[in-house]
C-alpha cells in the first residue's frame, strides 16, 4: 500500500459554516506528518475525518484503501489508532492504566468479558514500558499526571497495532519537562521503521518531534502549504499560516518560531 490516505476536493461543514474547504492532501506509506495552524484552522476536524467519525460534505476520502461511503467504517476504525483529549471521558478516570491500555485490543473501554490472550498482555506490557507507564500499571487514571495521561492515550492508540496513528495535540498544556519527555518518545516512534504512518496535530512548531518528515500548514480550513518539512516550514509560510510576521529557525532537528507582534 503506497498511499495511506487521499483527500480530493474535500469540504466539511458544520451547519452553514465551512470547516474544511476544497482540501487536497495525500499521505504515503512511511510518512510522518505534522498538521500545523492556528485555532479554527480545521486541524482536529481533519483528524476526525481521517478516523471516520465524520464525513465530507463534498469530495472524496480514501483511507487504507477504503473509500468512505463504500466501505465498512467500523472495520476501518479498527485499523486506525486515535489519541484525543476527549478519549479520557470515554475511558473514565477510575480505570487503571493497565486496563485502559489493554482494552484497546478489543476496541472497548474498560475490562469486561472480552478474552485477553498472553499476546495481549505481552503487547500491553511492552507499550507501557516504552511509554514509561509500567510502574503506574495499577494506578487509576485519576492518580496520574497530565503528562502520564498523554502517554497513556498514545500507548492505548498503539495497542491494536494500527496502520495509521492520529494524535491530536499530544503535548498541549504540558510543562516543559513533561513536553520534552513525551517528544523524545515520539521521536523514537517516528524513527522506528515498523511504526505506523502518523499524523500529529499541533499549534506550535516547537511541538513537532524530530523524525517528522512532512508538514501540512492550515488556515481557515484551507491548505497553505504541504510537503517535506524542510521545504515547507519557513518564515514566509508560517507568517501566512498565522497571519503575523514569524521568524523561524532550526536547531538539532527541531524547529522554533518567534512571532513579531506589534
Amino acid at each position: 500500500m503506497s498511499v495511506i490516505a487521499k483527500l480530493s476536493d474535500v469540504s466539511v461543514k458544520r451547519g452553514t459554516t465551512s470547516i474544511l474547504r476544497d482540501l487536497n492532501w495525500q499521505i504515503r506509506a512511511n510518512e510522518r506528518w505534522a498538521v500545523l495552524g492556528p485555532n479554527g484552522a480545521g486541524k482536529t476536524t481533519l483528524l476526525h475525518l481521517l478516523s471516520g467519525y465524520i464525513f465530507p460534505a463534498s469530495g472524496s476520502v480514501e483511507v487504507l484503501d477504503e473509500l468512505f461511503g463504500s466501505s465498512d467504517i467500523t472495520e476501518l476504525r479498527a485499523r486506525i489508532g486515535l489519541a484525543t483529549p476527549n478519549m479520557l471521558n470515554r475511558i473514565g478516570l477510575d480505570e487503571t492504566v493497565h486496563d485502559a491500555v489493554i482494552s484497546a485490543a478489543h476496541g472497548v473501554t474498560g475490562i469486561g468479558f472480552e478474552p485477553y490472550l498472553g499476546v495481549d498482555e505481552t503487547r500491553a506490557g511492552k507499550l507501557m514500558a516504552e511509554w514509561n507507564l509500567l510502574q503506574l500499571s495499577d494506578k487509576r487514571i485519576s492518580e496520574i499526571s497530565d503528562g502520564e495521561r498523554k502517554r497513556l492515550l498514545i500507548a492505548r492508540a498503539l495497542m491494536p497495532n494500527p496502520e495509521l496513528l492520529l494524535l491530536d495535540e499530544p503535548t498541549a498544556a504540558l510543562d516543559l519537562g513533561s513536553r520534552e519527555h513525551l517528544l523524545q518518545i515520539l521521536q523514537r516512534l517516528c524513527l522506528e521503521p515498523n511504526s505506523p504512518s502518523m499524523v500529529i496535530v499541533t499549534h506550535h512548531v516547537e511541538e513537532i518531534p524530530s523524525g517528522i518528515t512532512h508538514v501540512l500548514l492550515m488556515r481557515d480550513g484551507k491548505s497553505i502549504a504541504s510537503g517535506p518539512i524542510d521545504q515547507v516550514i519557513s518564515s514566509v509560510t508560517l507568517s501566512a499560516t498565522y497571519g503575523v510576521p514569524v521568524n523561524v529557525h532550526q536547531n538539532d532537528g527541531r524547529w522554533f518560531a518567534v512571532a513579531r507582534v506589534k
